[in-house]
């Protein structure tokens, strides 16, 4: 035993106090991180419950839009001209491909692709922000194609074969300068349209009726919401809003018509228009050669595109845009302004030697295309019938260009006809405020004189020569033209009414305004001298005409024009406008035909046949 060593007692009341102490601690800090913790769930559950409520939702919810179906078009009599068919389209979703150089290139061993298609879809690619939306890479797949992609479809995560509702023009060419034709939304379009509207949409109208009516056929864009899985793929459809299908148009046009309309002109270049002189109403608008539309609607291919890019011009649309010169065809306006105004009478003839010379410049001759004229009295009934130059020659210099142009304009010539189409040109009403503006030099009378012909600055569409005729037909009441005369949609159908055009034919008494009627009614049936009397002979109808030759280049003066010598596009052009039934208007037509010769031999049979088409198709209706 050490006694020297000292030994310490437990204090045991401290022990109890320090471990009392400790558990308190202990105790406070597990309440406070409980307490941070329902804190914490509490500002997850309550406070932040809409953030990740979202979050989480766009994990697992989309909203999608869903495209509206596209408005069809129909002719007057409810025949269907342009639809939407279900075709399939192989598509892929960006988010969801890691390289997407190797997938097109891997899909490129299951399914040809072109290199337009591969062009065309990587700019798509480019251009969207929205990646989780499906771009298309190749469309109208066949059944072999499909079936060769399901096969397979495990390999490509991100990729699925869609059926799609494009647009579908089942006549084509027939009517591809009627219609116009929808396309592929492209970067300019993307400014201007409503982004919103059109997220589920890839195409919209280019040209023609579907262009100027675009925003009635596109109908309003729906949504739904749906819930996926982490593939994006749907796996429930959680609410839907429907979308609101565009209208539908039926048109004035009477689809018959303008199958007989295209087979006269069939193989020509030029255009056939005919109206309904009441309404202004457009029945028949053909433009040829024409193109099928169809190309265009999912993409056209450099290589059909560049076949398109010929001569002959088959993407321009003549009817709209053709500008030519009116030829004789204007020479019932010019006799009929010449009596209203007094410059000649009924009774004025001239003697027609073939030529004609201003008092003014005796040394220029303006010659007639009949080389030794059309003999002694020649009024102005006979003038239009047997197409006089020299008449319309002398008849233009006593009244002057001021006088001519702005009567002239009353009938549309120089105007828009404000067809419903849009991309229309107004023409050429030549004056001499226009000269001058345009050109910086005065008017010269020789032009007038050649303007008396329909020659010379003058210029009209086919278009513009067809509502001319009808403003005849109709004794001096003249329309905007119209293509569509009635819109409809699930609840109701609107018929458009006509509009009168802003400038009317004032025929005064209207005395003069027959007498032309009547040589025009002559021009198609007198059996001697009527120039359009071999195309109308053995018409069980009574109809009114003009036709007219245009030469293209000048002839010296001694010089003889023979076509067999020259170039086909040097060739003269031949037009033709007229109505039917002479007593009671239905229909009224101009023909306008490149390069074709004369106009009573090449145009004027053409009106004939849309003219018969047309009064067949009314009898039968009776």
């Amino acid at each position: 035993m050490m006694l020297g060593r000292r030994v310490t007692l437990k204090n045991q009341f401290k022990e109890i106090a320090m471990y009392r102490n400790r558990m308190l601690v202990s105790l406070f800090g597990v309440l406070a991180m409980m307490l941070l913790l329902i804190v914490w769930v509490a500002q997850l559950q309550i406070t932040q419950y809409e953030k990740y409520r979202t979050e989480s939702d766009n994990n697992r919810i989309r909203v999608l839009p869903i495209a509206p179906t596209r408005g069809l078009i129909y002719d007057r009599n409810g025949i269907l001209l342009a639809e939407n068919r279900s075709v399939y389209s192989i598509e892929l979703i960006p988010e969801q491909i890691k390289d997407m150089e190797k997938a097109v290139a891997e899909l490129s061993e299951l399914i040809v692709i072109d290199e337009d298609d591969r062009e065309r879809f990587f700019k798509e690619v480019k251009r969207t922000r929205e990646r989780f939306k499906k771009i298309p890479l190749k469309s109208r797949l066949t059944e072999a194609q499909v079936a060769r992609f399901a096969v397979n479809r495990h390999r490509f995560p991100g990729v699925s074969v869609e059926a799609r509702l494009v647009r579908f023009y089942p006549y084509g060419e027939i009517l591809s300068h009627a219609l116009g034709y929808v396309g592929r939304i492209n970067d300019r379009e993307l400014v201007t349209i409503d982004q919103e509207n059109y997220r589920a949409t890839r195409h919209i109208g280019k040209v023609g009726i579907e262009k100027y009516y675009e925003t009635i056929l596109h109908g309003k864009i729906g949504t739904q919401r749906v819930e996926t899985d982490v593939q994006g793929r749907v796996l429930k459809v959680l609410e839907q809003e429907d979308p609101v299908a565009g209208s539908d148009l039926y048109l004035e046009l009477d689809l018959g018509l303008q199958l007989a309309a295209y087979k006269a002109l069939e193989g020509q270049r030029g255009s056939v228009i005919a109206l309904d002189p009441h309404t202004g109403g457009v029945l028949a608008l053909v433009s040829t050669p024409g193109y099928d539309p169809n190309l265009f609607v999912t993409g056209i291919s450099n290589k059909d595109y560049k076949k398109l890019l010929n001569p002959d011009r088959p993407l321009f649309n003549r009817a709209l845009r053709g500008q030519y010169s009116p030829g004789s065809t204007i020479k019932p306006h010019l006799a009929w302004l010449g009596l209203e105004s007094k410059t000649i009478s009924p009774s004025y003839a001239i003697n027609d030697l073939g030529v004609y010379q201003m008092p003014i410049e005796e040394d220029r001759r303006f010659r007639d295309w009949k080389r030794r004229g059309h003999g002694s009295q020649i009024d102005f009934r006979r003038a239009i019938i047997e197409s006089c130059d020299t008449f319309f020659y002398d008849l233009a210099y006593k009244m002057g260009i001021d006088k001519i142009s702005d009567t002239m304009q009353q009938f549309g010539f120089g105007e828009f006809t404000n067809i419903d189409m849009g991309e229309e040109v107004p023409g050429l009403m030549p004056s001499r405020e226009w000269k001058q503006r345009e050109r910086r030099v005065r008017w010269f009378p020789g032009e007038t004189v050649i303007t008396g012909i329909g020659q010379g600055y003058w210029l009209s569409t086919p278009l513009q020569l067809a509502n001319s005729a009808a403003a005849i037909a109709s004794d001096g009441i003249r329309y905007d033209l119209k293509m569509v005369g009635a819109i409809a949609n699930q609840n109701s159908k609107i018929t458009i009414d006509p509009v009168l055009a802003q400038k009317q034919v004032d025929i005064g008494n209207g005395q003069n305004f027959k007498r032309i009627q009547n040589a025009m009614k002559e021009v198609n049936h007198n059996k001697f001298i009527g120039t359009a009397r071999s195309a109308f002979q053995g018409a069980n109808y009574l109809s009114a005409g003009k036709t007219g030759t245009v030469q293209l280049f000048g002839l010296g003066e001694d010089e003889e024009y023979e076509a067999e010598n020259l170039a086909e596009r040097l060739r003269d052009n031949a037009l033709y406008i007229g109505y039917a039934p002479f007593e009671n208007p239905t229909i009224a037509v101009s023909v306008v035909v490149e390069n074709a010769g004369g106009g009573g031999s090449n145009a004027a049979p053409i009106a004939r046949k849309v003219i018969d088409t047309y009064l067949a198709k009314l009898q039968e209706g009776k």
